[in-house]
């Protein structure tokens, strides 16, 4: 197939397959310049974030938590349990279309910017690589040669490498989700079988960033096939300015336009493509063409931006971005989502408590002629201290008595279930099913008052 052939159909094949089917192997130039600087500090301080988060705690609870076994979640100290899913849904909610109104406006930018994929990708692994084995040349030519004792040497540095970081990714990425403390219990060998997974999980991370590579944003992400739908021609995105640039040819050349075919655009891609054919899937908006290009303008002297951020529109029209309708409809149900989930946040009770007649149960006839109920409580301690519940039946008269302590202690982030009997007496009754009102406090507080219906012989 002919270069001109490539370029008009590069729509219906990925840049990383070949005519024959197989995989092309990427091997990237290192980037030099000012956005690639910038992505290396706001990559580098992701990264540390990352690794602190689960260290980082406030009043002795971590930041951010979800305990899958214990069915809690902590982000930014408030704890999230079952009975709050439908809050932690509305988050996710809110955080999908935010991804979705900033790729309608800045395009595929988090992709290669604040991915946990790419962050680690090029700032990490490609540096290791490019470290022990060398620049791209070096690389190929390491990777086709026979097996030599520099290459057996390499190649084992390389991977021990990469799979210890994947391993402190991966015992990183599980304190989050079960604490550090438990996760380095496991490390001491308090736990062999999870300490095992632990292993398998650290060599899945491996062979993810050694072999799977770009395939994760071009085939197996989800997000990078849905940039299709969401970007428009006023989306901005890397884009190449080809009425500035066409038709490539020599600087010499009176008639050519900026661009000089020296393909820097397409060695540093980490993605293999080549963005002066525009807009593509494998696109992760990192940048790193945008230095290759500029460097190369500023050595023949001709004006910086022949590849960068803009839109469809701005390079055919010279327009600005402009808020559609869509992206109005978007920004209108983000804002009401995060005024909804802010008036549930602020209405949301730290103790949470359920009272309920006992099933199967009616009445019981006690002595003195009295009658009573049993009851079933359950209560969720949101707080990060212990509380101490107590209940009050507030009408009719009558009294309470607990299967146990009058009061409730209920610990930390716990939860308690009890019964208790509400008595009554039967010459009050007049009825055969009446109303009552609970009051539940916690340490002296009145948290809330509960409705619940008793039922008698009358």
């Amino acid at each position: 197939m002919s270069k001109e052939q490539k370029e008009r159909t590069f729509r219906d094949r990925l840049s990383i397959v070949s005519e024959e089917g197989k995989r092309i192997w990427i091997y990237a130039k290192k980037p030099r310049g000012k956005l690639y600087n910038l992505r290396l500090l706001f990559g580098y301080l992701l990264i540390l974030i990352f690794i602190l988060g689960p260290y980082f705690k406030v009043n002795g609870r971590p930041i951010f938590l979800i305990d899958i076994l214990e069915r809690k979640f902590i982000l930014f100290t408030k704890v999230f349990w079952p009975q709050d899913f439908y809050m932690f849904f509305l988050i996710m909610i809110s955080i999908i279309i935010f991804i979705i109104l900033f790729t309608v406006i800045y395009g595929r930018i988090f992709c290669g910017w604040a991915c946990p994929q790419s962050v680690f990708m090029e700032l990490v692994f490609r540096n290791i690589e490019w470290l022990v084995e060398g620049g791209p040349a070096k690389q190929k030519e390491l990777n086709q040669q026979i097996l030599t004792a520099e290459k057996i040497i390499k190649k084992t540095i390389k991977h021990i490498l990469f799979w210890l970081v994947s391993f402190c990714f991966g015992v990183t990425l599980l304190s989050y989700l079960n604490g550090y403390e438990s996760v380095f219990a496991i490390l001491k060998g308090e736990h062999s079988g999870k300490f095992v997974g632990i292993i398998i999980f650290s060599t899945v991370i491996y062979i993810v960033f050694s072999q799977i590579r770009e395939l994760v944003c071009t085939i197996i992400c989800p997000y990078g096939r849905l940039q299709g739908v969401l970007l428009d021609k006023n989306s901005i995105a890397v884009s190449y300015d080809y009425k500035r640039g066409e038709p490539r040819g020599k600087q010499s050349d009176s008639e050519s336009g900026d661009c000089i075919d020296c393909a820097n655009c397409l060695h540093v891609c980490p993605s293999g493509i080549d963005i002066r054919n525009g807009v593509q899937l494998e696109c992760t908006n990192c940048t790193a063409c945008i230095d290759a290009c500029n460097s190369v303008m500023n050595r023949i002297g001709k004006p910086k931006g022949l590849i960068r951020y803009a839109s469809l529109n701005n390079i055919e029209k010279g327009e600005k971005v402009r808020f559609n309708a869509r992206i109005i409809g978007y920004t209108s149900v983000l804002l009401l989502l995060l005024i909804f989930l802010s008036y549930l946040l602020t209405v949301r009770t730290d103790i949470q408590t359920t009272i309920l007649r006992t099933s199967g149960t009616l009445f019981q006839e006690q002595p003195e002629g009295k009658i009573s109920n049993l009851y079933n409580i359950n209560i969720l301690n949101k707080t990060h201290k212990s509380q101490v519940i107590e209940l009050k039946l507030e009408s009719p008269e009558g009294e309470i008595q607990m299967a146990g302590s009058q009061k409730l202690i209920v610990k930390d982030q716990g939860s308690l279930e009890s019964v208790f009997f509400i008595v009554l007496d039967k010459s009050k009754i007049k009825t055969k099913q009446i109303n009552l009102t609970l009051s539940v406090y916690s340490n002296n507080e009145l948290i809330e008052n509960k409705k619940l219906v008793f039922i008698s012989s009358n």
